[in-house]
């Protein structure tokens, strides 16, 4: 049976949607990326579609279900169209719960203090100068604790590529904001996300969303 494009609302340079978008192409679903005006985030018709007027949201004409929240949007995504676990594990294994423990790990912890880092950086209409500091402290924190855990292992979970190595890349972008040389402090994350990068999914995720991203 052939499958409907599940759509997919982001925005261009918006890390999170990217890592639905890397999924989908590891699982080969089709789907649609519709971009929203970061405007039109907080008003109608999206905040119908999410209420609580960010991305990414998927819509799946599959299953009849609308989800936001990137983390959940991964697990459903895997529990749905992945029954063979090419990039998942077994329900109830360990390697199932050690990567949801990642995943948590990543929205948590990577995508919140990175994404605190990058406002402060870049959006913050005053500069404030400790917020800086306090949050590039947590992303130098947050990287070293995934080149610890990467010491003498391809990938996070179970000897394979899954679906919680995707989640981690799509924020690493920015680390160049910040002057942080991943080869020289974080050699471990650095050649964990090269492995990532050369995945063809991966790669075509991230030229779309350079693409996308690019000034028109």
């Amino acid at each position: 049976m052939s499958l409907k494009p599940i759509t997919v609302y982001g925005i261009g340079p918006g890390p999170n949607p990217w890592k639905v978008v890397m999924i989908l192409k590891e699982l080969n679903i089709p789907y649609i990326y519709k971009l929203i005006p970061m405007p039109d985030l907080k008003t109608e018709p999206f905040i119908s579609i999410n209420p609580n007027g960010k991305v990414p949201v998927i819509e799946d004409p599959n299953t009849g279900i609308t989800l936001s929240e990137s983390g959940a949007i991964l697990e459903y995504l895997v529990e749905t169209y992945d029954k063979q676990h090419t990039i998942s594990f077994t329900a109830g294994s360990k390697d199932y719960f050690q990567a949801k423990q990642w995943l948590h790990f990543q929205m948590s912890g990577q995508g919140l203090f990175f994404g605190q880092a990058f406002w402060f950086t870049r959006f913050h209409p005053e500069k404030v100068q400790s917020a800086v500091d306090r949050y590039v402290k947590e992303v130098h924190r947050v990287t070293a604790v995934l080149d610890r855990v990467l010491e003498g292992k391809q990938y996070l979970v179970g000897d394979k590529f899954s679906y919680v190595d995707a989640a981690f890349v799509p924020w690493f972008g920015f680390v160049g904001l910040w002057k942080i040389d991943l080869e020289k402090e974080f050699p471990n994350v650095n050649a964990w996300l090269s492995r990532l990068q050369a995945r063809p999914a991966i790669a075509e995720a991230l030229k779309q969303k350079a693409e996308l991203s690019a000034p028109h």
